[in-house]
């Protein structure tokens, strides 16, 4: 079961994440997309081609912060369980729940706009309420925030890519608790 990191235990987990080199970055992604082969494609694939439609620089900060969440995660709560040996039906019936309110991010989805306001505002609220490690959003968040202010046209995309760190804290936080009720 996972619990709310002290400040020193995320300040540890974010220095491991930080100091990681390019190529045992890039082991460590290779591992999570063979573990948790549906989780990387919403954290690389998905939840990127989102927010690049705001803001491609956004986008790669994206990808560079769930990195670290993955590092901060493994350094805290160990390695991280696979697929393949869970009753992985959770991240099923998140995606299920959520879709209504993904739809409402997608600018191409034709939609009334009062409802798509109403559906981001909700999931931005769900997404609040419902996340666990409070700091390491706030630090996610903080680094969004700093990377935005470089550059005027990165603004837009700030909610976005908030939103959906956010999230991808939460999915880790199921995960390991999903782990944790299955072994």
């Amino acid at each position: 079961m996972t619990h709310e990191l002290s400040e020193s235990e995320l300040f540890e987990a974010l220095h491991y994440a930080k100091s990681i080199d390019e190529e045992t970055g890039a082991q460590i992604i290779g591992q999570f997309q063979l573990e948790q082969t549906a989780l990387a494609e919403i954290m690389f694939g998905m939840f990127p081609t989102f927010i690049a439609e705001q803001n491609q620089e956004m986008s790669y900060l994206f990808m560079d912060l769930c990195f670290d969440v993955l590092c901060v995660f493994q350094k805290a709560f160990g390695s991280l369980p696979s697929q393949n040996d869970m009753n992985f039906d959770w991240l099923e019936k998140q995606a299920t729940l959520l879709a209504p309110e993904f739809k409402s991010l997608v600018k191409e989805q034709h939609m009334d706009e009062q409802i798509r306001s109403k559906l981001q505002d909700r999931f931005i609220q769900r997404s609040s309420e419902e996340t666990v490690q409070r700091d390491l959003v706030n630090f996610m968040n903080a680094a969004i925030d700093d990377f935005a202010l470089e550059d005027a046209s990165r603004a837009p995309a700030t909610k976005i890519t908030q939103t959906m760190i956010s999230i991808v804290i939460r999915l880790f936080s199921n995960l390991y608790n999903n782990a944790n009720k299955t072994s």
